[in-house]
């Protein structure tokens, strides 16, 4: 009975910092701040016959001693980020409901005081580097194989956010709670430039704060947000092409095709054309939202998930309505 309690009270607090799709598309994951992993079945909630349970994990573990804040699927495994610590797991084990820890890996933080939480993670799978955004203002690349630190990049003076990989294999940017997004040339490890967001006019909300929370690239272009309001960048010129007139603050962004899709603090899941113009705005049953993830299902509708302060997840079809939310239990 007071396990249940206990449980309860855990599911009210809850919150989900991380999602990912399986490999074949048939499977979500996601991470919460008391370190455990729930794998859903997209097959069974998109079922004609789908009922309460059909939204609920098909399995439950414990991945970390504390949050799990950041997660990325190779092929073959789902790597978790935690606090000073990256784990690896079998996606076939935990399809058939079991959990065995294939390799845990440390980066060699600047402080052994203060272990930092990996907030970030990026995965070069065909480079066979793992790229980690930590709470030590630090950039690591580890090597899959080996599991050593290939090189780290410093230069942020805050706890980074989000990390965001361009089209060429060597070049990522990073987004820090100091206000900057730094591009990064990780062959040589030298920073290629360092954009303060909220230095233009336009972007800038003192009010709220200088700090980047989210950021996502496509080609020559860049979008990002946070304390400054979501704008999209042309990184050659470095000049923003567009800035959107949205409410709060943006902790997830990425680019769908010919739109920007954003969410965070404003109950909204928001749709913008690069153009600078607001195309809708979904409601999500979140008070916030901290990740997006997406994957097509077997009948090819386009399936984006919302995931953050509820132990809920939101499901939106073809990107434009809301058709059922998973819940941990």
């Amino acid at each position: 009975m007071q396990a249940t309690h206990q449980r309860r009270v855990q599911l009210l607090h809850m919150s989900i910092f991380s999602q990912s799709c399986s490999p074949c598309g048939r499977f979500l994951v996601a991470g919460n701040d008391f370190g455990e992993v729930a794998v859903f079945s997209l097959s069974s909630a998109f079922s004609s016959d789908a009922d309460e349970t059909s939204l609920k994990p098909i399995y439950l573990f414990t991945a970390h001693e504390g949050p799990v804040y950041s997660m990325v699927s190779t092929d073959h495994l789902l790597i978790t980020g935690g606090t000073g610590i990256v784990k690896a797991w079998n996606w076939s084990d935990l399809i058939r409901k079991t959990s065995k820890e294939i390799w845990s890996k440390k980066p060699p933080f600047k402080s052994t005081v203060d272990v930092p939480e990996i907030n970030c993670m990026l995965l070069n799978d065909k480079a066979g580097f793992l790229m980690l955004g930590c709470g030590d203002s630090r950039v690591y690349m580890l090597d899959l194989e080996s599991g050593t630190c290939k090189l780290f990049l410093s230069g942020h003076t805050d706890y980074i956010h989000c990390l965001a990989q361009r089209d060429q294999i060597g070049e990522v940017l990073s987004g820090s709670e100091d206000g900057t997004v730094r591009h990064w040339d990780c062959r040589t490890g030298g920073m290629v430039q360092c954009i303060n967001v909220s230095a233009q006019k336009e972007c800038g909300r003192p009010e709220i704060g200088s700090w980047i929370g989210c950021l996502a690239t496509d080609s020559d272009w860049m979008v990002c947000g946070g304390g400054p309001l979501l704008s999209l960048w042309h990184l050659r010129s470095v000049t923003p092409a567009a800035v959107f007139p949205l409410p709060g603050s943006h902790h997830a962004v990425r680019f769908y095709e010919d739109l920007v899709i954003a969410a965070g603090t404003s109950r909204m899941i928001d749709h913008c054309q690069v153009n600078g113009q607001v195309r809708s705005r979904i409601p999500c049953s979140l008070p916030f939202v901290y990740s997006l993830a997406g994957s097509h299902h077997c009948t090819e509708r386009q399936l984006l998930t919302a995931a953050g302060g509820s132990h809920k997840i939101d499901a939106f079809i073809n990107l434009g309505y809301k058709a059922f939310s998973l819940a941990f239990s």
